[in-house]
């Protein structure tokens, strides 16, 4: 009985020590830190600059790709090698070894890309009036925006111009002669290129 009582004011004693106030407050917060970084997590989530509001929905932003270099030869649906030669025409070639149709795309903003011809050094622009051209000089015209299509092709369409609302896309016809901007759609196989790794 006695041994009873002495191991009930031990007990006690440890029950009012400061050591069991601190090991008690440590299981106590380990067990609700977990949940904390958890919800702290995901609003750091929620806040992260690289999620933005467009329009209602989100779009994440690659600002790492800005300034991001590739050389490709885009490869048309109409089975024409893009090129540009050194006097700015563009037009398509038959040709896998053509020097001309080596292309530098270039992520210039989000989703907005320049293309410049590697061994002619014109970019690739539309004019306002839905024109193919090659420009000496990056400009308005150069900007284009690069979207991968349901059928693994790219289009590229004129990030600055317009015809009645629609937008104008680079294109090729059966021939490798550019169309004009106004005749092309998204749709249409015609604007349809693959990148191809040099």
């Amino acid at each position: 009985m006695k041994a009873h009582k002495t191991d009930s004011v031990r007990f006690i004693g440890l029950l009012s020590s400061p050591t069991f106030s601190v090991l008690v407050a440590l299981l106590a917060f380990s067990l609700c830190f977990p949940a904390v970084a958890c919800r702290q997590n995901r609003r750091d989530r929620l806040r992260s600059p690289d999620l933005e509001t467009s329009g209602g929905r989100h779009v994440r932003s690659y600002n790492h790709l800005q300034g991001d270099i590739r050389r490709r030869k885009l490869f048309s649906f109409q089975k024409f090698f893009l090129r540009i030669d050194r006097n700015g025409q563009v037009n398509g070639t038959k040709s896998k070894d053509d020097p001309l149709s080596i292309l530098e795309i270039t992520s210039v903003e989000v989703g907005v890309v320049a293309i410049k011809g590697l061994n002619s050094n014109y970019y690739l622009a539309i004019s306002r009036k839905g024109e193919l051209y090659g420009a000496r000089e990056f400009g308005v015209d150069c900007k284009l925006k690069e979207r991968i299509e349901e059928n693994g092709y790219n289009t590229y369409a004129s990030a600055e111009w317009k015809n009645k609302k629609r937008q104008m896309f680079v294109g090729l016809n059966v021939h490798g002669k550019p169309l004009r901007g106004m005749k092309t759609r998204r749709k249409k196989t015609s604007t349809h290129f693959l990148p191809m790794m040099v």
